[in-house]
């Protein structure tokens, strides 16, 4: 359905503009044809119940980019010089606007549609008894527009616990998915499950709740016939991605530097010179990309003190300047590095440096820290807009700090370094409890 209205948008667009085509009937087979190609290799149709709406924009934008290149394409592939160019834009433009509206309208109606109509169900069933799972028959229970209907929670450890007795529910009650933990089962029992989900056309869905490798996002690949797992993609290392990042972070900070800090240094430099003697500008060495150490740089906040290499700031720090309590409260403290993006050392969006000492002392105690320096640090993160910026009081704050960077670094994308940035820019409006 989504397909077939899709095309109509794109067939039908075509006659509200003077596009002044030799033969519009190429054309249409020409856009119906590379349109159905790139939603093929883009997934553009495949949207799940639980998909998050930054995946469809995403989606959105890289089907518009690809469809525009071979829009244009037309025009030297038939040598076409005539067709016009601004009525072409409007036409993408147009086809853009439909394609985006009937997407969302059709993915908020069947929302609505299980919410409240309770359509469009799957009935499910929970084998196991853990965390995850409690976690899962939660969700099944509250989220009710993802459509999920629990049926049943199967208890490995009940003494009357058999697979047979699952089988026999999952048959007798029409049970579309099953899901199971993989801590409680084991390989025989496991491989048990499977055979029957195969023979039964049921879907199995295993949940990774003992070993952690499994709740990593995986990459696998063929060597010949030969199945490999790679343990983490870091979509940043992609060549594409890692110059568009750059690229981003370079336009980025220039026009911070140019518009914002060319302005603004001055006058922080004067009222920072005027409260207490010093240098304006606070230098201090931290870990990056691939642990190298750099030079930090930040708007001079406190009076000069020996341990400011070695203590973080806490809340009521007597080292703290007047000037210093507002721009660090509102975050300019940190302007400075974007300079530090400019040349490279950092990215605007990353997991958050520290100073080399807690970098050490956090490398040995917290599992999966140093994951956060396979991409360069940025000057705010994942984890800073979630609620885990300042001072580590506690080891919960640095691990909960680790787990966001981490799901930032195998889940990158542009959007997400701009909604990033744009709730970092509404947090620092508002003020935060830990920007001390």
């Amino acid at each position: 359905m989504s397909y077939l209205i899709d095309l109509s948008v794109i067939i039908g667009a075509i006659f509200l503009f003077q596009i002044n085509l030799n033969n519009t009937y190429i054309f249409i087979l020409y856009v119906s044809i590379f349109w159905i190609i790139i939603a093929f290799k883009n997934q553009f149709y495949e949207v799940q119940r639980y998909t998050k709406i930054i995946q469809i924009v995403t989606l959105l934008l890289s089907q518009t980019f690809f469809f525009f290149i071979t829009l244009y394409a037309f025009i030297g592939f038939f040598k076409q010089p005539n067709i016009s160019r601004l009525a072409l834009v409007n036409y993408l433009i147009t086809v853009f606007a439909l394609v985006t509206f009937f997407k969302f309208l059709f993915f908020f109606i069947l929302k609505k549609y299980r919410a409240a109509l309770g359509g469009n169900l799957r009935d499910v069933v929970v084998i196991g008894d853990t965390e995850k799972t409690r976690q899962l028959i939660k969700i099944f229970k509250t989220e009710l527009h993802f459509g999920y209907k629990f049926k049943k929670q199967f208890r490995v450890q009940d003494d009357n616990f058999s697979l047979q007795t699952c089988f026999n529910y999952i048959i007798e009650n029409n049970i579309n998915e099953i899901y199971f933990s993989i801590a409680e089962l084991t390989n025989k029992q496991t491989n048990r499950l499977i055979d029957f989900a195969d023979n039964n056309l049921r879907e199995l869905k295993f949940i990774p709740d003992n070993k952690d490798i499994y709740s990593k996002k995986l990459k696998y690949e063929y060597y010949n016939y030969i199945p490999i797992l790679s343990i983490r993609s870091i979509p940043i290392q992609d060549p594409i991605n890692k110059v568009t990042k750059r690229l981003f972070d370079i336009l980025f900070s220039s026009a911070i530097i140019v518009f914002l800090l060319s302005w603004l240094t001055p006058i922080l430099a004067i009222l920072i010179k005027l409260e207490s003697k010093g240098p304006v500008f606070f230098k201090q060495t931290r870990n990056g990309f691939n642990y190298n150490e750099f030079d930090c740089y930040k708007f001079r906040s406190m009076t000069p003190n020996e341990d400011a290499n070695l203590q973080q700031a806490t809340k009521g720090d007597m080292r703290i300047t007047r000037v210093g309590r507002f721009i660090r409260k509102t975050s300019i403290d940190e302007l400075p590095q974007f300079f530090n993006v400019f040349f490279g050392d950092m990215s605007v969006v990353g997991p958050r440096p520290h100073m080399v000492r807690h970098t050490n002392l956090f490398a040995e105690k917290i599992d999966k820290f140093m994951v956060r320096h396979f991409v360069k640090p940025g000057i705010t993160g994942l984890a800073q807009i979630s609620g885990f910026r300042g001072e580590v009081e506690t080891d919960k704050d640095i691990i909960n700090r680790v787990k966001y960077d981490i799901f930032y670094i195998e889940n990158w994308s542009l959007l997400l370094d701009l909604k990033i940035i744009f709730q970092t820019f509404l947090n620092a409006l508002k003020g935060e409890e830990k920007a001390y």
